[in-house]
């Protein structure tokens, strides 16, 4: 079975986004001979000398021009080695909702950069967001490189400017890569456009990074979802704890611990849809049996005894306000979705509002508004069982809901 690897990419409006990803669609032959006629034939109306790959991608690019809401689109690619999910991001600052939600599952952020242009200011915050989000893998694009005719000189600029602004920035697998997307130049195959280059092409850095160990394989966390009770004859009294595995893994014959009740109980069985398993580790679905019949209901927590995620109604965050119609502000109560435990919030403090632009902290604001990042503390009803964000995204994260609309107005990573 081929791994599956998320990506997401990012860069300001025009750095060449769309047409990146059509050169990885195209030249990956992931596209069908139809797709390619059409886009073919509409780059010959548009009057372009060559096809023009950017429309494979670019049923958004008409939604934005009718000012309808942009969101993000996502395409599918195999390759031998890997299957791949391409989160295509938005570029625009008003935008920044949509870019935190395509980007927090990512394994790899791509973030593409004119080399005439340099790193910009849209290149600073989609760094800072993929950092706070806490992808492992950033992978800065130097696109366009034909129009600087290949000077390594100014690729080594790009690269030394954005190592510098990464320093500032909780980063821990950073690689460059000099392309032309139009030209299809070290994207998936190695160019001879830059013989100064010594790294892999673009596609075969993709297929090669190690994903695995970004999961947390330590902390065994096991949101319960929902208990299954069939009726069957084979197992008359079949009790499972159904759910996905939040970290760490489970085997048949584990000591378990399940929150918030504080009771003991070890693995029997653990079942998936093609069967039992003898192990079942993040991201799997399963459900798992234990020995003894306690009161577990969704939104209980089974982990070990001697490893536990805190259990805590006074929750710090940095949160992503998403709300066109309302800012947060404190004393304004939510209701709070936790992997699967549902509560109600209030906010007690907005600390400080994050200028993402140039990580300037403002103590002073009162308020966050559409797509604004601050520091909050909130208080919940009832105890969540969380890690931090930075260990562990799914246990660490959270939306916040407004329960007179049901909507979903922010978006908040657990410090």
């Amino acid at each position: 079975m081929s791994e599956l690897l998320r990506l997401a990419t990012a860069g300001s409006v025009d750095d060449g986004k769309s047409t990146l990803i059509g050169r990885l669609l195209y030249d990956s032959k992931a596209i069908f001979e139809d797709q390619l006629e059409a886009v073919e034939a509409t780059s010959a109306r548009m009057g372009a000398e060559y096809t023009n790959l950017a429309l494979l991608t670019d049923g958004l690019r008409a939604e934005r021009e009718q000012g309808i809401t942009i969101d993000v689109a996502y395409r599918y690619f195999a390759t031998p080695r890997r299957k791949f999910i391409i989160a295509d991001t938005p570029g625009h600052i008003q935008y920044t909702r949509n870019m935190v939600t395509g980007a927090s599952t990512a394994d790899v952020a791509l973030i593409l950069v004119d080399a005439r242009n340099g790193i910009v200011e849209q290149s600073r915050r989609h760094a800072f967001l993929s950092s706070l989000l806490q992808i492992p893998h950033l992978v800065l694009c130097v696109n366009k490189m034909d129009l600087v005719d290949w000077s390594q000189e100014r690729f080594q600029e790009i690269v030394d400017e954005f190592r510098d602004f990464a320093a500032k920035l909780d980063v821990s697998d950073l690689t460059f890569v000099p392309i032309s997307a139009l030209h299809g130049d070290n994207v998936v195959t190695r160019s001879d456009a830059s013989p100064w280059y010594e790294g892999a092409s673009l596609l075969h850095m993709l297929e090669q990074v190690h994903i695995a160990s970004d999961r947390n394989l330590i902390d065994a966390r096991f949101p319960v979802q929902y208990v299954l009770r069939p009726y069957s004859a084979d197992y008359p009294d079949y009790r499972g704890y159904a759910g996905t595995v939040a970290g760490g893994s489970f085997r048949p014959g584990d000591e378990v611990l399940v929150l918030p009740s504080g009771f003991t109980s070890r693995v029997m069985a653990i079942d998936t849809a093609d069967g039992p398993v003898e192990e079942a580790y993040a991201p799997m679905s399963v459900s798992i049996r234990l020995t003894d019949d306690i009161d577990i209901s969704r939104g209980d927590m089974i982990c070990r005894p001697g490893n536990q995620p805190s259990v805590t109604q006074d929750v710090e965050a940095m949160v992503c306000w998403m709300s066109e119609t309302a800012a947060l502000s404190p004393r304004t109560k939510y209701g709070i979705k936790h992997t699967t435990r549902s509560a109600r919030a209030m906010v007690k403090d907005l600390q400080y509002r994050l200028d993402v632009n140039t990580l300037h902290r403002d103590e002073t604001a009162t308020e966050l508004g559409l797509n604004e990042i601050g520091r909050v503390s909130l208080r919940t009803t009832v105890p969540l069982f969380a890690d931090e964000y930075r260990r562990n995204r799914t246990t660490g994260s959270f939306i916040l809901i407004d329960e007179g609309t049901n909507a979903t107005v922010g978006a908040g990573m657990i410090l």
